[in-house]
């Protein structure tokens, strides 16, 4: 944890939000100060290679981004179905891709009910034709969510949202996990404290 997390109960700095989508992946950025999120990109959605999950870590990378915020989509009543779960396996997804770069940025999901909504008529009262949407509503709605996200934190002045974790890798079969190796080490390799000599 960083000071500056410390002292605001946050982490400060800039930010990425991230829509995720079945076909396409919107991007938002804040500035270092978290007062404003801007649209950013669009990514086409690789369920296979999860190159667009890559090319959000090293955007993250490449900014020294302090933390992403992914849309968690609930429904009205609060529950979470399909989408959610999508959403929950992409963000654990790009905390794997950050931790393997050995970045130590939180991945956050926070609650995106009507984020996409609220985008198309952002984009309808600036005058853009609906023909036109498809192209940009995805990085729309990634900058309501992160926007959503910074302004909660200032306002309650903690973190908002659940963090994600990357899901634990396998183990190559016939490996031994760490415990058990010590436990079966020689006992004369061991100190009395139970560590590894």
């Amino acid at each position: 944890m960083t000071e500056s997390t410390a002292a605001s109960g946050y982490p400060q700095g800039i930010k990425l939000g991230v829509d995720v989508g079945t076909v396409r992946v919107g991007v938002a950025i804040c500035d270092r100060d978290a007062i404003l999120a801007t649209p950013y990109k669009t990514l086409d959605r690789n369920v296979k290679k999860n190159s667009d999950v890559r090319v959000i870590a090293a955007l993250a990378e490449e900014l020294g981004a302090v933390q992403v915020i992914v849309g968690l989509p609930r429904t009205m009543k609060g529950e979470e179905h399909a989408s959610a779960r999508m959403a929950t396996d992409y963000a654990e997804l790009l905390a794997a891709e950050l931790a393997g770069r050995g970045l130590d940025v939180p991945v956050n999901l926070v609650d995106e009910r009507l984020s996409s909504v609220s985008a198309h008529r952002n984009l309808h009262e600036a005058g853009m034709s609906s023909r036109n949407h498809r192209k940009v509503v995805d990085q729309v709605a990634a900058a309501g969510i992160l926007q959503h996200a910074i302004d909660m934190q200032k306002a309650r002045g903690t973190d908002v949202g659940r963090r994600v974790s990357a899901p634990p890798r396998p183990r190559p079969s016939g490996s031994v996990p760490a415990a058990q190796a010590v436990h079966n080490a020689p006992d004369d390799t061991i100190s009395e404290h139970g560590r590894l000599q």
